[in-house]
Protein backbone atom coordinates (compact mmCIF):
# COMPACT_ATOMS: atom_id res chain seq x y z
CA UNK A 1 0.00 0.00 0.00
CA UNK A 2 1.30 3.57 -0.85
CA UNK A 3 0.82 6.56 1.20
CA UNK A 4 0.23 9.43 0.04
CA UNK A 5 0.10 13.35 0.65
CA UNK A 6 -1.86 15.54 -1.46
CA UNK A 7 -1.73 19.19 -1.28
CA UNK A 8 -4.93 20.42 -2.91
CA UNK A 9 -7.58 17.90 -2.23
CA UNK A 10 -10.49 19.86 -3.00
CA UNK A 11 -9.14 21.04 -6.33
CA UNK A 12 -9.95 19.35 -9.90
CA UNK A 13 -6.43 17.47 -9.49
CA UNK A 14 -7.32 16.39 -5.48
CA UNK A 15 -10.36 15.30 -6.46
CA UNK A 16 -9.22 12.64 -9.91
CA UNK A 17 -6.66 11.40 -7.15
CA UNK A 18 -8.62 10.86 -4.75
CA UNK A 19 -11.32 9.18 -6.92
CA UNK A 20 -8.27 6.71 -7.90
CA UNK A 21 -8.39 6.47 -4.14
CA UNK A 22 -11.18 5.24 -4.03
CA UNK A 23 -11.65 2.58 -6.46
CA UNK A 24 -8.22 1.17 -5.16
CA UNK A 25 -8.60 1.05 -1.27
CA UNK A 26 -5.80 -1.86 -1.13
CA UNK A 27 -3.07 0.01 -3.04
CA UNK A 28 -3.81 3.60 -1.61
CA UNK A 29 -3.41 5.52 1.76
CA UNK A 30 -4.24 9.04 2.34
CA UNK A 31 -2.11 9.94 4.96
CA UNK A 32 -2.07 13.91 4.94
CA UNK A 33 -3.83 16.66 3.17
CA UNK A 34 -4.36 19.96 2.50
CA UNK A 35 -7.73 21.06 1.27
CA UNK A 36 -7.91 25.38 1.45
CA UNK A 37 -10.65 26.85 1.93
CA UNK A 38 -13.36 24.56 0.58
CA UNK A 39 -14.81 24.01 4.07
CA UNK A 40 -17.55 21.22 3.64
CA UNK A 41 -15.79 19.17 0.55
CA UNK A 42 -12.72 19.24 2.93
CA UNK A 43 -14.70 17.85 5.83
CA UNK A 44 -16.20 15.11 3.74
CA UNK A 45 -12.98 14.25 2.35
CA UNK A 46 -11.30 13.77 5.57
CA UNK A 47 -14.31 11.56 6.99
CA UNK A 48 -14.32 9.56 4.25
CA UNK A 49 -10.07 8.82 3.78
CA UNK A 50 -9.55 9.90 7.48
CA UNK A 51 -6.18 11.02 6.91
CA UNK A 52 -4.04 11.52 10.35
CA UNK A 53 -2.95 15.32 9.13
CA UNK A 54 -5.06 17.87 7.47
CA UNK A 55 -4.03 21.83 6.82
CA UNK A 56 -6.70 24.29 5.62
CA UNK A 57 -7.31 28.28 5.44
CA UNK A 58 -6.70 29.80 8.83
CA UNK A 59 -10.25 31.17 7.93
CA UNK A 60 -12.20 28.03 8.49
CA UNK A 61 -9.78 26.34 11.05
CA UNK A 62 -11.46 26.42 13.89
CA UNK A 63 -14.80 25.20 11.69
CA UNK A 64 -12.71 22.75 10.49
CA UNK A 65 -11.91 21.44 14.10
CA UNK A 66 -15.57 21.38 15.20
CA UNK A 67 -16.92 19.50 12.26
CA UNK A 68 -13.73 16.63 12.43
CA UNK A 69 -14.14 16.69 16.53
CA UNK A 70 -13.60 13.02 17.58
CA UNK A 71 -12.35 11.96 14.37
CA UNK A 72 -8.87 12.24 15.90
CA UNK A 73 -7.61 14.13 12.52
CA UNK A 74 -4.95 17.06 13.70
CA UNK A 75 -6.48 20.45 11.70
CA UNK A 76 -3.20 22.53 11.14
CA UNK A 77 -3.50 25.85 8.95
CA UNK A 78 -2.31 28.20 6.25
CA UNK A 79 1.29 27.92 4.04
CA UNK A 80 3.11 25.87 7.32
CA UNK A 81 -0.04 23.37 7.50
CA UNK A 82 0.64 23.08 4.02
CA UNK A 83 4.41 22.50 4.12
CA UNK A 84 3.80 19.96 7.31
CA UNK A 85 1.35 17.87 5.11
CA UNK A 86 3.82 18.04 2.35
CA UNK A 87 6.66 16.65 4.62
CA UNK A 88 4.97 14.09 6.54
CA UNK A 89 7.42 11.52 7.36
CA UNK A 90 5.78 8.34 6.54
CA UNK A 91 4.61 9.11 2.72
CA UNK A 92 6.56 8.04 -0.20
CA UNK A 93 4.54 9.58 -2.62
CA UNK A 94 3.68 13.55 -2.16
CA UNK A 95 1.23 14.92 -5.34
CA UNK A 96 1.80 18.49 -5.84
CA UNK A 97 -1.37 20.27 -6.75
CA UNK A 98 -1.76 23.71 -5.61
CA UNK A 99 -2.71 25.86 -8.08
CA UNK A 100 -0.24 28.96 -8.60
CA UNK A 101 2.91 29.88 -6.99
CA UNK A 102 1.54 28.89 -3.49
CA UNK A 103 2.38 25.34 -4.25
CA UNK A 104 6.18 26.46 -4.48
CA UNK A 105 6.98 26.07 -1.12
CA UNK A 106 5.22 23.01 0.43
CA UNK A 107 6.49 21.55 -2.64
CA UNK A 108 9.78 22.62 -1.77
CA UNK A 109 9.55 21.13 1.66
CA UNK A 110 8.34 18.20 0.51
CA UNK A 111 11.23 17.23 -1.69
CA UNK A 112 13.10 14.51 0.86
CA UNK A 113 15.25 11.68 0.49
CA UNK A 114 13.63 9.07 -1.53
CA UNK A 115 10.21 10.80 -2.08
CA UNK A 116 8.46 10.85 -5.72
CA UNK A 117 6.97 14.06 -6.31
CA UNK A 118 4.35 14.07 -8.65
CA UNK A 119 3.94 17.42 -9.99
CA UNK A 120 0.73 18.91 -11.18
CA UNK A 121 1.98 22.41 -9.89
CA UNK A 122 3.83 23.34 -13.26
CA UNK A 123 5.07 26.56 -10.94
CA UNK A 124 6.94 25.12 -9.09
CA UNK A 125 9.33 24.40 -11.81
CA UNK A 126 8.00 27.64 -14.11
CA UNK A 127 9.11 29.80 -10.44
CA UNK A 128 12.19 27.88 -9.12
CA UNK A 129 13.68 26.60 -12.32
CA UNK A 130 17.18 25.30 -11.27
CA UNK A 131 16.65 25.82 -7.83
CA UNK A 132 14.54 22.61 -7.56
CA UNK A 133 16.11 20.69 -9.95
CA UNK A 134 19.21 21.30 -8.02
CA UNK A 135 17.20 20.40 -4.51
CA UNK A 136 15.58 17.03 -5.88
CA UNK A 137 19.18 15.92 -7.12
CA UNK A 138 20.53 16.96 -3.60
CA UNK A 139 17.90 14.95 -1.32
CA UNK A 140 18.18 11.94 -3.83
CA UNK A 141 14.06 12.74 -4.82
CA UNK A 142 12.09 12.34 -7.82
CA UNK A 143 10.10 14.15 -9.78
CA UNK A 144 6.84 12.64 -11.69
CA UNK A 145 5.18 14.88 -14.27
CA UNK A 146 1.23 14.74 -13.84
CA UNK A 147 0.13 17.31 -16.36
CA UNK A 148 -0.99 15.10 -19.14
CA UNK A 149 1.44 16.63 -21.81
CA UNK A 150 4.82 15.97 -19.48
CA UNK A 151 3.07 12.50 -18.81
CA UNK A 152 2.83 11.46 -21.79
CA UNK A 153 6.65 12.59 -22.68
CA UNK A 154 7.67 11.29 -20.00
CA UNK A 155 5.59 7.35 -21.10
CA UNK A 156 6.82 8.25 -24.95
CA UNK A 157 10.71 8.16 -23.71
CA UNK A 158 10.41 4.70 -21.55
CA UNK A 159 13.50 2.56 -22.90
CA UNK A 160 15.16 5.60 -24.66
CA UNK A 161 17.86 7.26 -24.40
CA UNK A 162 17.70 11.63 -24.10
CA UNK A 163 20.84 12.03 -26.97
CA UNK A 164 18.41 10.67 -29.65
CA UNK A 165 16.23 13.62 -29.40
CA UNK A 166 15.04 15.88 -31.57
CA UNK A 167 12.28 17.69 -30.30
CA UNK A 168 9.12 17.66 -28.24
CA UNK A 169 5.63 18.40 -28.97
CA UNK A 170 3.28 19.72 -26.38
CA UNK A 171 -0.43 19.77 -27.95
CA UNK A 172 -2.34 22.23 -26.75
CA UNK A 173 -6.44 22.05 -27.03
CA UNK A 174 -6.79 25.71 -27.54
CA UNK A 175 -9.48 27.18 -25.58
CA UNK A 176 -12.38 28.53 -25.49
CA UNK A 177 -11.60 31.21 -27.50
CA UNK A 178 -9.75 29.16 -31.02
CA UNK A 179 -10.12 31.01 -33.89
CA UNK A 180 -11.29 34.47 -32.64
CA UNK A 181 -9.82 37.24 -34.53
CA UNK A 182 -7.99 40.14 -32.18
CA UNK A 183 -11.07 42.02 -32.32
CA UNK A 184 -13.37 38.99 -31.00
CA UNK A 185 -10.67 38.41 -28.51
CA UNK A 186 -10.61 42.34 -26.99
CA UNK A 187 -14.53 42.28 -26.16
CA UNK A 188 -14.16 38.28 -24.04
CA UNK A 189 -15.91 38.29 -21.35
CA UNK A 190 -15.15 35.99 -17.79
CA UNK A 191 -17.77 33.58 -18.91
CA UNK A 192 -16.65 32.93 -22.52
CA UNK A 193 -13.27 32.80 -21.61
CA UNK A 194 -14.34 30.11 -18.43
CA UNK A 195 -15.56 27.92 -21.34
CA UNK A 196 -13.44 25.43 -21.70
CA UNK A 197 -14.37 22.98 -24.41
CA UNK A 198 -13.05 20.00 -23.38
CA UNK A 199 -11.30 20.23 -19.63
CA UNK A 200 -12.97 21.44 -16.41
CA UNK A 201 -10.63 22.71 -14.71
CA UNK A 202 -10.40 25.64 -12.05
CA UNK A 203 -10.77 29.26 -13.06
CA UNK A 204 -7.21 29.98 -12.85
CA UNK A 205 -5.91 26.98 -15.15
CA UNK A 206 -9.34 28.00 -16.90
CA UNK A 207 -7.95 31.68 -18.13
CA UNK A 208 -4.15 30.48 -18.70
CA UNK A 209 -5.76 27.98 -21.56
CA UNK A 210 -7.48 30.62 -22.91
CA UNK A 211 -4.76 33.07 -23.26
CA UNK A 212 -2.42 29.86 -23.86
CA UNK A 213 0.03 30.92 -21.28
CA UNK A 214 -0.74 27.36 -19.68
CA UNK A 215 1.18 26.16 -23.03
CA UNK A 216 4.36 29.00 -22.15
CA UNK A 217 4.23 27.31 -18.39
CA UNK A 218 3.89 24.08 -19.74
CA UNK A 219 7.44 25.21 -22.46
CA UNK A 220 9.57 26.00 -19.20
CA UNK A 221 8.39 22.90 -16.93
CA UNK A 222 9.32 20.76 -19.67
CA UNK A 223 12.60 22.92 -20.14
CA UNK A 224 13.35 20.98 -16.23
CA UNK A 225 11.61 18.62 -16.65
CA UNK A 226 13.97 16.94 -19.29
CA UNK A 227 16.47 19.27 -19.95
CA UNK A 228 15.52 20.32 -22.70
CA UNK A 229 16.72 23.82 -24.75
CA UNK A 230 13.63 26.07 -25.84
CA UNK A 231 14.59 25.59 -29.57
CA UNK A 232 13.19 21.69 -28.97
CA UNK A 233 10.32 22.62 -27.29
CA UNK A 234 7.52 23.03 -29.78
CA UNK A 235 3.29 23.23 -29.68
CA UNK A 236 0.67 22.45 -31.92
CA UNK A 237 -2.86 22.90 -31.44
CA UNK A 238 -4.62 19.68 -31.25
CA UNK A 239 -8.42 20.46 -30.74
CA UNK A 240 -10.03 16.59 -29.82
CA UNK A 241 -7.37 16.31 -26.61
CA UNK A 242 -6.54 12.92 -27.59
CA UNK A 243 -2.62 13.02 -28.46
CA UNK A 244 -1.20 14.51 -24.86
CA UNK A 245 2.26 15.07 -26.60
CA UNK A 246 4.71 13.65 -28.88
CA UNK A 247 8.40 13.06 -29.27
CA UNK A 248 10.42 13.30 -32.75
CA UNK A 249 14.02 11.50 -32.57
CA UNK A 250 16.79 11.85 -34.50
CA UNK A 251 15.80 9.00 -36.77
CA UNK A 252 12.88 10.81 -37.73
CA UNK A 253 10.29 8.83 -35.55
CA UNK A 254 7.59 9.76 -33.30
CA UNK A 255 6.26 8.18 -30.37
CA UNK A 256 2.83 9.70 -28.99
CA UNK A 257 0.72 8.96 -25.55
CA UNK A 258 -2.80 8.65 -27.13
CA UNK A 259 -5.96 8.61 -24.57
CA UNK A 260 -9.17 10.01 -23.20
CA UNK A 261 -8.97 13.68 -21.71
CA UNK A 262 -9.52 12.49 -18.29
CA UNK A 263 -6.62 13.29 -15.59
CA UNK A 264 -7.23 10.03 -13.68
CA UNK A 265 -4.93 8.60 -16.42
CA UNK A 266 -1.91 10.55 -15.63
CA UNK A 267 -2.02 11.10 -12.02
CA UNK A 268 -2.77 7.27 -11.35
CA UNK A 269 0.31 6.30 -13.55
CA UNK A 270 2.58 9.24 -11.30
CA UNK A 271 1.64 8.04 -8.19
CA UNK A 272 1.76 4.18 -8.39
CA UNK A 273 5.32 4.05 -9.54
CA UNK A 274 4.34 3.43 -13.32
CA UNK A 275 2.36 0.78 -13.53
CA UNK A 276 -1.55 0.77 -15.13
CA UNK A 277 -4.20 0.54 -13.11
CA UNK A 278 -7.42 -0.10 -14.14
CA UNK A 279 -9.64 2.86 -14.03
CA UNK A 280 -12.83 3.78 -15.42
CA UNK A 281 -11.94 5.88 -18.03
CA UNK A 282 -13.84 6.33 -21.88
CA UNK A 283 -12.05 4.32 -23.93
CA UNK A 284 -10.53 5.49 -27.60
CA UNK A 285 -13.39 4.58 -30.29
CA UNK A 286 -11.33 5.04 -33.71
CA UNK A 287 -14.01 5.35 -36.32
CA UNK A 288 -16.05 7.61 -34.26
CA UNK A 289 -12.78 9.99 -34.04
CA UNK A 290 -13.54 10.89 -37.72
CA UNK A 291 -10.42 13.25 -37.90
CA UNK A 292 -7.88 14.80 -35.48
CA UNK A 293 -6.91 18.00 -36.57
CA UNK A 294 -3.30 20.21 -35.50
CA UNK A 295 -3.25 23.71 -35.56
CA UNK A 296 -0.20 26.52 -35.53
CA UNK A 297 -0.91 28.63 -32.59
CA UNK A 298 -2.23 32.23 -33.54
CA UNK A 299 1.18 33.93 -31.90
CA UNK A 300 -0.42 37.23 -32.52
CA UNK A 301 -3.79 36.78 -30.77
CA UNK A 302 -2.55 34.75 -28.13
CA UNK A 303 1.76 35.88 -27.68
CA UNK A 304 2.38 34.55 -24.34
CA UNK A 305 3.71 31.15 -25.95
CA UNK A 306 6.21 33.64 -27.08
CA UNK A 307 6.65 35.29 -24.00
CA UNK A 308 7.77 31.87 -22.02
CA UNK A 309 10.00 31.30 -24.65
CA UNK A 310 11.73 34.72 -24.34
CA UNK A 311 11.83 34.27 -20.62
CA UNK A 312 13.88 30.93 -20.84
CA UNK A 313 16.15 32.50 -23.21
CA UNK A 314 16.61 35.77 -21.34
CA UNK A 315 17.14 33.57 -18.19
CA UNK A 316 17.58 35.41 -15.03
CA UNK A 317 14.38 36.00 -12.98
CA UNK A 318 12.47 36.04 -16.06
CA UNK A 319 10.35 33.14 -15.85
CA UNK A 320 9.63 34.28 -12.14
CA UNK A 321 8.54 38.05 -13.22
CA UNK A 322 6.44 36.68 -16.21
CA UNK A 323 4.48 33.81 -13.58
CA UNK A 324 3.75 37.01 -10.93
CA UNK A 325 2.28 39.30 -13.91
CA UNK A 326 0.38 36.15 -15.26
CA UNK A 327 -1.01 34.95 -11.97
CA UNK A 328 -2.00 39.17 -10.77
CA UNK A 329 -3.05 39.89 -14.25
CA UNK A 330 -5.36 36.70 -14.35
CA UNK A 331 -7.09 37.71 -10.89
CA UNK A 332 -7.35 41.00 -12.24
CA UNK A 333 -9.71 40.04 -15.23
CA UNK A 334 -11.70 37.08 -13.00
CA UNK A 335 -12.67 39.93 -11.12
CA UNK A 336 -13.69 42.60 -14.08
CA UNK A 337 -10.42 44.95 -13.51
CA UNK A 338 -9.16 44.65 -16.96
CA UNK A 339 -9.78 43.00 -20.23
CA UNK A 340 -9.15 40.22 -21.36
CA UNK A 341 -5.97 41.32 -23.92
CA UNK A 342 -4.59 43.44 -21.09
CA UNK A 343 -3.46 40.37 -19.58
CA UNK A 344 -1.07 39.80 -22.19
CA UNK A 345 0.46 43.47 -21.77
CA UNK A 346 1.23 43.19 -18.23
CA UNK A 347 3.05 39.60 -18.54
CA UNK A 348 5.30 41.20 -21.10
CA UNK A 349 6.00 44.74 -19.35
CA UNK A 350 7.44 42.66 -16.08
CA UNK A 351 8.93 40.40 -18.82
CA UNK A 352 11.24 43.03 -19.49
CA UNK A 353 11.50 44.41 -16.57
CA UNK A 354 13.25 41.06 -14.42
CA UNK A 355 16.53 41.28 -13.13
CA UNK A 356 18.97 39.38 -15.02
CA UNK A 357 20.50 37.76 -11.63
CA UNK A 358 19.35 34.42 -11.35
CA UNK A 359 18.23 33.28 -7.74
CA UNK A 360 19.95 30.40 -5.59
CA UNK A 361 17.13 30.28 -2.75
CA UNK A 362 13.81 29.53 -1.94
CA UNK A 363 14.17 32.36 0.09
CA UNK A 364 15.72 34.78 -3.33
CA UNK A 365 12.69 33.42 -5.40
CA UNK A 366 10.01 34.13 -2.80
CA UNK A 367 11.53 37.74 -2.53
CA UNK A 368 11.62 37.98 -6.61
CA UNK A 369 8.35 37.45 -6.62
CA UNK A 370 6.99 39.31 -4.16
CA UNK A 371 8.54 42.05 -5.55
CA UNK A 372 6.95 41.47 -9.28
CA UNK A 373 3.99 41.04 -7.75
CA UNK A 374 3.99 44.49 -6.29
CA UNK A 375 5.25 46.07 -10.26
CA UNK A 376 2.41 43.98 -11.70
CA UNK A 377 -0.58 45.31 -9.28
CA UNK A 378 1.18 48.92 -9.93
CA UNK A 379 0.90 48.30 -13.64
CA UNK A 380 -2.60 46.93 -13.77
CA UNK A 381 -3.50 50.44 -11.45
CA UNK A 382 -2.30 52.33 -14.01
CA UNK A 383 -3.82 50.68 -16.77
CA UNK A 384 -7.28 50.57 -15.20
CA UNK A 385 -7.19 54.66 -15.18
CA UNK A 386 -5.26 55.53 -17.75
CA UNK A 387 -4.14 52.44 -20.29
CA UNK A 388 -3.84 54.64 -23.54
CA UNK A 389 -0.33 56.02 -21.03
CA UNK A 390 1.06 53.51 -20.24
CA UNK A 391 3.40 52.07 -22.56
CA UNK A 392 5.41 48.60 -22.55
CA UNK A 393 9.31 49.12 -21.32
Amino acid sequence: MIALSILGSTGSIGRSTLDIVRSHPARFRVLAMSAGRNLELACLQAREFRPSLLSVAPEIQSQAKDNLFGTGIRIVAGGEGACEVASHPDCPVLLSAIVGEAGLAPTWEGILPGRVVALANKETLVVGGQAVVDRVREKGASLMPVDSEHSAIHQAMRGHPWKSVRRVILTASGGPLFGRSPAEVANVTVEQALNHPTWKMGPKITIDSATLMNKGLEIIEARWLFDLSPEQIEVVVHRQSIIHSMVEFVDGSFLAQLGSPDMRGPISYAISGEERLDLDVPTLNFPALAQLTFHEPDHAVFPSIGFAIRALKRGGQSSIWLNAANEAAVQAFLEGRIAFPVIARVQESLLEQAPSRSPESLNEIQSSSRKAREVAEALICQLVSRPEAVPIP
